[in-house]
């Protein structure tokens, strides 16, 4: 490997893979940065591939016959699927966890239980897989309570019931294949915790980690956190939430015991392991694992590290040593989702975007849902088309900048919440 002329092929479509390319391309360790499929707006600065996510063998092929350097695997689906074990294989370094470790994520019912296993704070719950058992469960439950889809589904596979018959309906769609399909086909019942959540964000090698700043995601769909469950409407970092002195606590009792539990098991856990956290009256618990880095959250933590991130990407993916901290920006970040009205439920597609005059200082338009129509145009094509980042020296700053940047670019059916950070500005 040339470690000073890297070809980095970043895997995936959405935001997440826009930043992460964005970020890489700045290292001075960089030649290129490919993107595969990509998407509309990431066409337009960096070369991209058509190619399935989930197509192992022709992820392989791609980065033999482009000689590629690491591969950057952005969404949890090709994880899941086990590319990093499929491009180890052929000798190819890649950046994530092997498909055993990917389970954290691919499967709730398996995090559930290798927490209660490991002795790490979570809220009660029972897995199943028939409905009558799960039903009888339910009767036992407290309301509200929390109905989750195992397997993967997009980020909208977690319900809120408020009513044994809500929670029954979704329990009987999960497990009857109607709702997610397969990965419904086991649900988690859960015990609703009351709290606020943070994002914790780690970079890791086996039982070496470095932590990124804590972040705040914003999921429900409305204002003021109203509405169905979304992938997320918004972001910010680093949050007040969490001082370092918490963040301390977080990392003896979750972050450690975490990938400790993994290795006891035989899992070395190589990437970028997410763990969402609930901060309860009680302490932190943990609601749940993915295994690559947020999206929308990846648009306001990467910003803020004030140094390469290849090397350190490098190290993790090669099982080595990391190190003890990351510099980080003095100031905040802020990212606003602009989405297609009717997201999460059925939304229009191919609207054309439109940038109206130059894009603000201090902020940065990354594409999610877009694509390149015949004549070239960008047009949206998924429920969350762009986001919109702002940064500054305070959070003040940051949001004014998102916000200004929100104005700036439009499409015909564009929504957006404009209270991200609230709960951040309520605190001072």
């Amino acid at each position: 490997m040339n470690e000073k002329n890297l070809k980095i092929l970043v895997l995936g479509s959405g935001g997440r893979e826009h930043t992460l390319a964005k970020i890489c391309s700045q290292s001075p360790l960089v030649g290129e940065v490919v993107v595969a499929p990509g998407n509309g707006g990431i066409k337009q600065e960096f070369r991209t591939h058509q190619i399935s996510i989930e197509d192992n063998t022709s992820i392989v092929k791609f980065a033999q016959i482009e000689k590629v350097d690491l591969v950057v695997v952005g969404p949890e689906v090709p994880l899941c699927n086990g590319v990093v074990d499929a491009l180890a294989e052929a000798g190819i370094l890649a950046y994530g966890p092997d498909q055993k470790c990917a389970r954290l994520e691919g499967s709730k019912a398996f995090s559930k239980d290798f927490l209660a296993h490991h002795q790490i704070p979570t809220a009660q719950y029972g897995n199943f897989s028939e409905v009558a058992l799960a039903l009888a469960y339910l009767e036992t439950c407290d309301l509200p309570v929390v109905v989750k889809a195992s397997g993967l589904a997009a980020g909208k596979g977690v319900i809120i019931c408020n009513s044994k018959e809500e929670a029954e309906k979704e329990i009987r769609n999960m497990l009857s294949g109607n709702r997610f399909g397969s990965s419904g086909s086991q649900v988690v019942i859960e015990e609703f915790l009351e709290g606020e959540e943070a994002s914790l964000h780690l970079i890791c090698s086996g039982q070496d980690y470095v932590t990124l700043p804590m972040s705040q995601d914003h999921k429900k769909v409305g204002e003021g956190d109203t509405g169905p469950n979304t992938g997320g409407m918004g972001a910010y970092a680093p949050t007040s939430l969490v001082s370092e002195s918490m963040l301390a606590e977080y990392e003896e009792s979750i972050v450690r015991p975490t990938l400790a539990g993994l290795q006891s098991e035989g899992m070395n856990f190589r990437g970028t392991l997410y763990i969402g956290l609930m901060l309860t009256q009680t302490g932190p618990k943990v609601l749940e694992f993915n295994v690559r880095f947020g999206d929308p959250e990846t648009q306001v933590i990467l910003p803020l590290v004030d140094e390469d991130l290849i090397p350190v990407l490098l190290s993790s993916a090669k099982g080595e040593p990391l190190p003890e901290k990351l510099k980080r920006k003095n100031g905040s970040a802020m990212v606003v989702v602009l989405a297609s009205k009717g997201y999460p439920g059925d939304y229009s597609k191919g609207e054309k975007i439109v940038t109206s005059a130059a894009l603000p200082d201090s902020t940065m338009l990354i594409h999610a849902g877009t694509k390149s129509d015949e004549s070239g145009q960008v047009v949206t094509s998924g429920g969350r088309v762009l986001g919109a980042v702002g940064t500054g020296s305070t959070l003040a700053e940051a949001q004014k900048n998102a916000y200004a940047l929100c104005e700036v670019v439009d499409f015909s059916s564009k929504y957006y919440r404009k209270d991200i950070g609230h709960r951040e500005f309520s605190r001072t």
